[in-house]
C-alpha cells in the first residue's frame, strides 16, 4: 500500500488514512478523468423516470421543497430556477461506474455505500449541510464551485421549517470550481455547500458506518432467534425490608451487568454485525435472475469465457472462511472458498471450461447466481482478467 495514488494526488494510501481520513479535506484535480463524460444530464433524469431511488429538491427564495421517488414527467414541467435532482446508488444501474469503486481499494469494501448522482443547472445545490459519513465528490460533467467550512455536530442549529436540514450560516474557509474528473473528499461532519456552475453531474462516493443503535438491533434479531438467550435469569437475593414497588440500584446493576456480560461472550456478535454490514442499501435494487436449474444449465450459459464478478446492487463479505451475503450467511463448499475471497475483494474472474470438473464449486455458483449476489458479463478479452 505504499506506492503513490493517482486518485490521491500522488499520497500513499498511509499518508491518506493517516493525515486526512476523517480529519481533514483533500482536493485532486484530475484524479478520475475516465469518469468525464461517463453520463450525461439526460441519462440521469432518464434513470429517475424509470424508478430509480431519487429525490426532486426545488428552491424558490429561501424556501425548499422535495419530492421524492416515483417522479413522472410532470415533476419535470415547469421546474423553477433552481433545482436539483439527487439519484441514488447509481452504481447499481451502471457496471460501467460500479467498476470505479476499485480505485477505492484502499479502504474495506463493507464501508461503501452507494454512488450518488447529482444533477443541477447552473444555480442548482442542495443548499449548506453537513453529512455524518465520508465522502469522495467527483466531478463527472459540467462545473460545481464547492465551499467548506466548519466542523458540525448533533448540536448544530438548522434553518428551521425546511424539508431539509440547511446550515444557517458557514465559516468559509475553502472555495474551488471543480473541473470534470477533480476530485474532493470531505470527511464526516465538515460543513459544505457546492452550487452549479452549469449543467453539472456530481458523482458522490459514500462510505458508511454502523451505529449502535443498528448494531444492538441486528443482535436482538439474532437472541430472539436463540432459545436459550430467552431463558430467565437467575434472581438475586432481595434486601428486606424493601417496598413491593421499588427496584434498587443494586438490582439495576446487576441485571446490566448480565446483560453486558452476554454482549461480551457473545457467539452471535460476530454473525449480527456481518449481516448487518452486508445488507444492501437497495434491496429493491437487485435484480431477478433467469434461474439456473443444474449444473447443466451453468455450463451451457459458461460455454464461452464469461466474467464473474459480485452483482453491484448486492454485498459480499467475508470473515475468514466464512460468507454473508445480502444480509445473510452462506454455506459453501471449501473449494468455493478462493475464489468468492477473490470477488468479495472486487476482482473479476474469467469463468470457463477450466472449473467445470469441481461440481462443488459449481453448485455453489449456481446458488449465488440464482440469489444475485453474483453476476456474469461477456468478457471482452482473457488479457484483461486473471
Amino acid at each position: 500500500m505504499s506506492t503513490p495514488l493517482t486518485i490521491l494526488g500522488g499520497l500513499t494510501a498511509e499518508q491518506f488514512l493517516s493525515e486526512y481520513w476523517q480529519k481533514k479535506p483533500l482536493l485532486v484535480k484530475n484524479a478520475l478523468p475516465e469518469i468525464a463524460n461517463l453520463f450525461i444530464p439526460e441519462e440521469i433524469q432518464d434513470l429517475a423516470l424509470e424508478g430509480a431511488s431519487a429525490r426532486l429538491l426545488t428552491q424558490h427564495g429561501d424556501d425548499w421543497k422535495v419530492k421524492s421517488s416515483p417522479l413522472d414527467e410532470e415533476d419535470f414541467e415547469n421546474l423553477p430556477e433552481l433545482w436539483t435532482l439527487l439519484v441514488q446508488a447509481v452504481d447499481h444501474h451502471s457496471v460501467d461506474l460500479a467498476d470505479f469503486w476499485k480505485e477505492f481499494d484502499f479502504l474495506p469494501q463493507w464501508r461503501r455505500d452507494d454512488i450518488m448522482v447529482s444533477y443541477a443547472p447552473k444555480g442548482g445545490s442542495v443548499g449548506k449541510h453537513f453529512d455524518f459519513y465520508d465522502v469522495f465528490l467527483v466531478q463527472g460533467y459540467g462545473q460545481r464551485r464547492w465551499q467548506l467550512g466548519q466542523t458540525c455536530d448533533e448540536h448544530t442549529a438548522f434553518v428551521p421549517d425546511q424539508p431539509l436540514k440547511l446550515l444557517q450560516e458557514m465559516d468559509v474557509h475553502f472555495d474551488e470550481v471543480l473541473e470534470p474528473g477533480d476530485l474532493l473528499y470531505v470527511p464526516p461532519k465538515l460543513s459544505h455547500y457546492g452550487v452549479a456552475q452549469n449543467d453539472c453531474l456530481t458523482f458522490s462516493f459514500g462510505f458508511r458506518m454502523p451505529n449502535s443503535a443498528e448494531m444492538l438491533d441486528r443482535l436482538g434479531d439474532k437472541f430472539a432467534d436463540n432459545l436459550v438467550r430467552k431463558n430467565p435469569l437467575i434472581d438475586i437475593a432481595r434486601q428486606l425490608p424493601q417496598p413491593a414497588g421499588e427496584i434498587t440500584r443494586q438490582e439495576l446493576d446487576y441485571l446490566k451487568a448480565e446483560l453486558l456480560e452476554r454482549l461480551q461472550n457473545c457467539s452471535e456478535f460476530d454473525d449480527a454485525l456481518m449481516t448487518l454490514m452486508s445488507e444492501p442499501k437497495y434491496p429493491d435494487n437487485v435484480p431477478a435472475p433467469d434461474a439456473i436449474e443444474d449444473i447443466a444449465d451453468l455450463k451451457a450459459v459458461f460455454e464461452h469465457n464469461y466474467l464473474l464478478q459480485v452483482e453491484p446492487a448486492s454485498r459480499l463479505l467475508y470473515q475468514h472462511n466464512k460468507f454473508w451475503g445480502n444480509g445473510e450467511q452462506i454455506c459453501v463448499s471449501e473449494s468455493s472458498i478462493n475464489m468468492l475471497k477473490r470477488l468479495a475483494n472486487g476482482e473479476s474472474i474469467i469463468f470457463n471450461a477450466e472449473h467445470f470438473d469441481d461440481d462443488c464449486l459449481l453448485q455453489d455458483l449456481i446458488q449465488l447466481l440464482n440469489d444475485s449476489i453474483l453476476m456474469i458479463l461477456p468478457s471482452e478479452t482473457e488479457e484483461d482478467h486473471s
